[in-house]
């Protein structure tokens, strides 16, 4: 069954990692997909992958980390599509630096994409879902935005609890306006962003004892719970930050 046939979805970070198996996983319940990413290189991919498949998709190549990039998109998707139904900000950069470390740049940068960019994609495309009345947004954001935080990833920790806060302040305000938000917490997801989280044995041992299902994420764990919540099924679920970690126990 379609059970998103012909409805637009936004896609921030769509290049590779969950972005792509979000955007496969929409367009293969016949979404047409508005992909997003900073560059080509992986978004091309994506969007030919999704049309061999006999889905919709096209590439749309923005800085989601500045505002004027942002409305620029979201008026060429309004002129390509003639609306936006979903919202899925899943862009984020992950730098690894001790906090007494830390680069300002990389600090900035951090929260430019991470929750500067939600911000501004969920106001561009919120005003548009207002007049359109409704919509969904999902805000993907990280476990570690939760009750704990994680050595050498200040900027990370810090833009993914601000991304948990605005998740629950934009649901409040919008849900007038028949707007649902919410947000999905994964745990460790095996993508290339987490590679190098991922070669520290230690740590990977720590985590993967307080998993009950004794093993790290896919892609494809994060998609299913995405899918629900923009479906009639969440019709009465916002402001949730829901996680997907295995069970993990947290400290």
């Amino acid at each position: 069954m379609k059970s998103f046939e012909g409805q637009v979805v936004l896609i921030s970070g769509a290049g590779r990692g969950i972005g792509r198996a979000i955007a496969q996983a929409f367009a293969s319940h016949g979404a047409i997909v508005a992909a997003n990413d900073i560059t080509p290189l992986n978004l091309d991919v994506t969007v030919a992958e999704i049309c061999a498949a006999g889905g919709q998709a096209r590439a749309y190549v923005f800085d989601v980390a500045k505002r004027l990039p942002c409305v620029s998109m979201v008026e060429q998707i309004l002129q390509d599509w003639g609306r936006i139904d979903i919202l899925v900000n899943n862009a984020a950069v992950e730098p690894h630096a001790p906090l007494l470390e830390l680069d300002e740049w990389d600090w900035q940068r951090t929260l430019d994409v991470n929750l500067s960019a939600p911000f501004f994609l969920t106001q561009a495309v919120g005003r548009l879902m207002r007049q359109q009345g409704g919509g969904c947004i999902v805000n993907i954001a990280s476990i570690a935005g939760r009750a704990f935080g994680l050595r050498n990833r200040a900027a990370y920790v810090a833009s993914k609890m601000g991304l948990i806060g605005l998740t629950r302040t934009a649901a409040l305000e919008l849900a007038a306006h028949n707007i649902r938000v919410n947000a999905v917490c994964p745990g460790v997801i095996e993508t290339e962003m987490t590679a190098a989280l991922r070669q520290d044995e230690a740590m990977m041992q720590s985590w993967l004892a307080a998993i009950p299902q004794g093993r790290l994420g896919r892609p494809e764990d994060v998609v299913g719970l995405v899918l629900f919540l923009c479906s009639p099924a969440a019709a009465y679920i916002t402001g949730q930050a829901i996680n997907v970690d295995g069970g993990k126990v947290m400290s």
